[in-house]
Parts: structure tokens; C-alpha cells; sequence
């Protein structure tokens, strides 16, 4: 018999799947009960509403992507895990468009908790802190800000959607990061 948690973890599962194939709209709490074959009620024990239910599921993207950045940042040198991690970073977006707009989109019918955005963060400002000597916020915001726009220019058909791109461009960031010298504004 599955327990409670074990259903909760394979209706995230389905939810994102659900995503993947059919965007947001796609994912109701009915069309989960459907594709897992629970009652119309049992995603109701685990989820209040649809809103519950996305944010898990873009919780669930968070982990995931803190776990790719993780990876990627055991490149070196230092300078050489900042560009593994943009282009990690880049590739996750590729491959879950759908993912990617639900985590950073801003949904306010998203209850997303910022547990694993906080972890991933983390990763990519302890990386710019270890180049930089001053306070790694700002540097932290520059490089995330440049592999965000550039992913989500790519997602949006504005730029090509290539490593080379990001990586030339991160290594622009990582020169700069090192470079710099901690002053204030």
C-alpha cells in the first residue's frame, strides 16, 4: 500500500509532467486525480487548491535545480564552476520551459516557498564570493541576472539557445567578478 507521502511525491511527479505537456493550464487537480488514477478527492488531501499544487511543483523544480548548480560548481577552477554553473543553469531552463516560467514567473496563483530558491541561490553566491573579496550580493545579482535574461531571451525565441552564448558570456562575468574590487554605491 502507497503511504501518504509516497502519493503526494508521484502526484508532484504527474503534476509536472502534466506541466510539461500541457503548461499551467493544463494541471488541475482533477486531470492529476485522472492521469494517477486516485480518486477526484485524493489530490484534495495532499493539495488545499491548484495553487498548493503548483507551488509544490515549482518547490519540487527549485530542488532540482539546486541540485544541477550543485553539480555544475565542482568544476575548476573557481572561475571555470561560475561558467558551469550559468550553463547548467541554462540548459535547466531549456529543458523545462514550462518549469522555469512557473518558478520565477511571478504567478500569484502559485504558493511557491522559497526553501530550495534559497539553496540555489546560495550555490551561485557562495561561487561569486569565492572570487570576489568584498560583499557578493551585488556581483551574486549581476551573475544571475545575465543567465536568467539569456535563458529566458532563448525561451523566448529572441536569442539561439546555445552553451556557447552562455558560456561566452559568463565567462565575461566570472573575469569581471574577480576583477572587481568591493566598493560601495
Amino acid at each position: 500500500m502507497e503511504t501518504a507521502d509516497g502519493l503526494r511525491a508521484r502526484l508532484i511527479d504527474a503534476a509536472t509532467t502534466l506541466l510539461d505537456e500541457q503548461g499551467e493550464a493544463g494541471v488541475t487537480l482533477r486531470a492529476l486525480a485522472k492521469v494517477t488514477g486516485v480518486s477526484a478527492m485524493a489530490p484534495y488531501r495532499h493539495f488545499a487548491d491548484k495553487a498548493a499544487l503548483l507551488g509544490a511543483v515549482a518547490e519540487a523544480g527549485f530542488a532540482e535545480l539546486a541540485a544541477v548548480l550543485a553539480e555544475a560548481d565542482r568544476a575548476e577552477p573557481a572561475k571555470a564552476a561560475l561558467v558551469s554553473q550559468g550553463i547548467a543553469y541554462f540548459r535547466f531552463a531549456q529543458a523545462h520551459p514550462a518549469m522555469f516560467r512557473l518558478m520565477f514567473g511571478g504567478n500569484p496563483g502559485c504558493a511557491v516557498q522559497p526553501k530550495h530558491y534559497g539553496e540555489a541561490f546560495a550555490i551561485l553566491s557562495r561561487r561569486v564570493a569565492s572570487l570576489t573579496g568584498g560583499d557578493p550580493g551585488p556581483a551574486t545579482l549581476a551573475a544571475w541576472g545575465v543567465v536568467h535574461g539569456l535563458s529566458t531571451l532563448a525561451l523566448d525565441g529572441k536569442v539561439p539557445a546555445e552553451d556557447g552564448m552562455v558560456r561566452a558570456a559568463m565567462a565575461l562575468v566570472a573575469d569581471g567578478v574577480a576583477g572587481a574590487q568591493p566598493r560601495s554605491l
